[in-house]
């Protein structure tokens, strides 16, 4: 990988450099503390290029005001041939304005770099487990699962981008009820498959059609032996039998998406291998288990409820509103209790845990972050946990929500949308909005070919770069940085907008909100629509000025450049950046 490079990083180090140079004037106290010195655009862009807070930050500890320490960073900010001008806003903010060369070198940096170009060492190989999908095993993906398929993927592509080693799991809940219920209606579509008339499929098992396969290759494999069998002759067998085929249907789905996941973690095979009760033995030796009872539900009498003594988590301790148990009362685990085991599991190999669920599980939240709390207060260590809540998507055709799919029984298939409207559609769509946000896809709108759908927007701004470059290839033309001193104040202010990459890719990073690449894309394109659209009435804006090769060959330059910066954005979300639409 080439040199990581952010203009941003370039002038925090510039302004350390100068707090240095006061410090050895005695204008700041020796070993002063920068921690919370920024440096970043100022949310209004008229007030300059760049601001630092160092004055306001600094000020108590050097004994004085916020403007007369101001003027001392200023006075010293003056000197640098990159800066054009620094000034003192407010109470004693610094405003940079920075001379155009340093955006003319931005751009050979971003020539340089090409797709490394944003790429960041901030996580220093920090080890992060992002865990989702984890859809249970018992039918196709559907779209209710697409969000946060999309988000998690893009996170982690985001984590990795920005210098984190990243493990992308799934964890595949094949131990609950949920599988059993999978198991028989398999042998239901088996016994169909020996050509028995089953009808109509029983209330409470799964409906789709997507198990008549299944039941007839294991009809074709075992004959009828199983069709009068007792259950407890069959049921293991079918279920991990189903299990297996349904995550390679949804391992299926997944790459229609193009997603593919490091580890498949299994509930069962965590089950079997005495996971939760390895952790119930080390959270009793804490002290973070004990046996107890809860307190009776709201509304319940001595009456008509029985008290249970049950292994309780001393989830209160963090926070948490009451004490949760880990085991029922037939001594089976709660979903608690097995999900605590598993996030043990994957603490054990990672040094952060990032969990990407759906909104309808907001009310475990609690209880799985102070059961995280407490393995790493035990471990002596601290393991950052963060709980991503992805809201559902409702589906729209001409304004009327889809009707629900045959195949599935009861929802429309992932695969169905993917191959009606395209995997890069799908992907940058979900990323569109705020994931805690509502959202509706509607197949007409996404295929829009307008400004208010952005997909096509971003991609139409790479293709029409990508049109233009092979335009002026055939007239023999190229992009040259010979003249970059030719390119204007809107070049210049594409630019700026393009340097902002290294600096979003960190913050979304931190954050951990792969959003903020949609919408700065967004941005991007619109910038360079805009620029474009000024040579439809002037000529001489355009991106080719026949007459003009030298200005034609900087613009062609910063053309090229604009685009790869779409291209490395566009390639973190998992999206194609097209060369022609």
């Amino acid at each position: 990988m080439s040199e990581v490079h952010t203009l941003h990083a370039a002038f925090a180090a510039r302004i350390a450099a100068v707090l240095s140079a006061l410090e050895m004037e005695g204008a700041l106290p020796a070993g002063v503390s920068t921690a919370n010195v920024t440096v970043e655009p100022p949310r209004d862009p008229s007030h300059g290029d760049l601001a630092t807070n160092a004055a306001m930050v600094l000020a108590k500890q050097a004994a004085t005001n916020p403007r007369a320490l101001a003027e001392k960073i200023v006075e010293h900010l003056n000197r640098e041939p990159s800066v054009e001008s620094a000034e003192i806003a407010g109470p004693g903010f610094i405003n940079l304005r920075l001379a155009d060369s340093v955006w003319r070198d931005e751009l050979a940096a971003i020539a340089a770099l090409g797709p490394d170009y944003g790429r960041s060492k901030m996580g220093q190989g920090t080890r992060v487990n992002v865990e989702y999908v984890s859809a249970n095993p018992t039918g196709p993906m559907h779209m209710g699962h697409c969000r946060g398929a999309v988000v998690g993927d893009a996170l982690a592509a985001l984590l990795e981008y920005a210098g984190h080693d990243v493990i992308r799991e799934y964890y595949v809940n094949d131990a609950g009820g949920q599988v059993d219920v999978l198991a028989r209606s398999v042998h239901l579509r088996y016994r169909e498959a020996l050509g028995e008339d089953i009808g109509a499929i029983p209330e409470g098992l799964y409906p789709g059609d997507y198990l008549v396969e299944i039941g007839k290759v294991l009809a074709a494999e075992y004959g009828d032996r199983f069709a009068a069998a007792p259950e407890g002759e069959w049921l293991e067998l079918f279920r991990k039998r189903a299990v297996h085929a349904m995550m390679d249907m949804i391992r299926a789905d997944l790459v229609l998406l193009g997603i593919e996941h490091d580890v498949f973690s299994s509930e069962a095979e965590l089950q079997a291998a005495g996971k939760p009760e390895e952790a119930e033995k080390w959270l009793r030796a804490h002290d973070l288990v004990y046996d107890g009872q809860l307190e009776a539900p709201k509304g319940k009498t001595i009456d008509d409820w029985e008290p249970v003594e049950l292994p309780l988590f001393r989830a209160t301790r963090f926070g948490d509103d009451q004490d949760r148990p880990i085991r029922k009362s037939d001594g089976k685990w709660t979903y608690f209790g097995a999900d605590l085991a598993y996030h043990m599991q994957k603490a054990e190999t990672a040094d952060a845990l990032i969990d990407i669920w759906g909104a309808d599980h907001a009310g475990t939240v609690k209880r799985i972050k102070a059961a995280v709390a407490a393995l790493a207060q035990g471990e002596g260590k601290e393991i950052p946990f963060d709980v991503k809540l992805v809201q559902m998507v409702q589906l729209m055709r001409g304004g009327e929500p889809v009707k629900m799919s045959k195949r599935s029984g009861t929802f429309v298939t992932l695969a169905d949308v993917v191959r009606e409207v395209g995997k890069d559609v799908v992907r940058f769509t979900m990323l569109t909005r705020k994931p805690e946000a509502q959202m509706e896809f509607d197949f007409a709108k996404v295929v829009e070919a307008s400004k208010d759908n952005p997909v096509f927007y971003v991609q139409y701004a790479h293709a029409r770069i990508s049109s233009t470059l092979r335009k002026a290839a055939g007239e023999g033309l190229k992009p040259d940085p010979a003249a970059l001193d030719r390119l204007g104040g809107e070049e210049i202010a594409l630019v700026r907008l393009a340097a902002q990459f290294p600096r979003i890719v960190e913050a979304a990073a931190s954050a951990r909100e792969p959003h903020r690449i949609a919408f700065y894309l967004y941005d991007l394109a619109a910038a360079l629509h805009a620029f474009w659209n000024l040579g439809n009435d002037e000529p001489e804006k355009r991106f080719i000025v026949a007459h003009d090769p030298a200005l034609t060959g900087a613009r062609l330059f910063l053309a090229r450049q604009i685009g790869q910066v779409v291209h490395n954005g566009l390639a973190l979300l998992g999206v194609q950046a097209v060369e022609e639409m």
